[in-house]
């Protein structure tokens, strides 16, 4: 697979040429590249098949895991859950904890704040909320920055029907461009997309989280 655009919504104090982002950039790049299909496989090629109805198309969930046991080569840790608040009305309402990081990066010596990368599998909601996940974390203090990661126009109608994807979210980038949570912090959206189409390869299974099918 491969990166098609890396689109910097929020840079703030110079993040884009720390150190720190030298690794997060490298080893985003270097996990998208090692998502493979078929597996054994060295490049992603797509079963060229729309996914609008039942049963056509293709799944996303072994593709980010693909990503995510990459991620987790280079040092990442997964499904990382934020921290706990502690406001007592905070605590007192259902459902109010954001949720787990799919991968989390800490540097050493705790400095920067640590760095969350999101792999979208769900509908366009939640794209946005992979983003306000990472939003409140900078704004709380225990987030440096974090990437959302969506697929192309191009190989997004090869996937779950309305798969979140890079063109939906361009109507609200002016807004996230607009955020100020950190002195020192960055947030950015990651395009990925096939290598190549072949219907010589197998369709991506589908599984199921909830109603959706993935």
């Amino acid at each position: 697979m491969k990166i098609t655009e890396w689109k910097t919504l929020v840079d703030q104090g110079g993040y884009s040429d720390s150190p720190a982002f030298q690794k997060v950039n490298a080893d985003i790049h270097a996990s998208v590249g090692e998502v493979v299909w078929p597996p054994g496989s060295d490049r992603f090629t797509i079963f060229p098949e729309f996914g609008k109805k039942r049963g056509e198309g293709n799944g996303v969930v072994p593709i980010k895991k693909n990503f995510a046991e990459a991620l987790s080569q280079h040092g990442w840790e997964l499904e990382k859950r934020a921290p706990r608040s502690s406001s007592e009305e905070q605590k007192l309402i259902k459902g109010s904890h954001p949720g787990a990081f799919d991968g989390h990066l800490s540097f050493p010596g705790g400095t920067p704040l640590p760095f969350a990368v999101e792999w979208e599998t769900g509908n366009i909601s939640s794209s946005h909320r992979a983003i306000n996940r990472i939003g409140l974390g900078m704004k709380l203090g225990y987030l440096s920055g974090g990437a959302l990661v969506v697929p192309s126009a191009s190989l997004a109608k090869y996937l779950t029907d309305r798969i979140g994807n890079a063109p939906e979210l361009l109507p609200y980038h002016p807004l996230w461009e607009q955020w100020n949570f950190q002195k020192f912090g960055y947030l950015g959206i990651v395009t990925v997309e096939h290598d190549s189409e072949s219907r010589d390869v197998p369709r991506i299974p589908k599984g199921k989280d909830g109603r959706a099918e993935q």
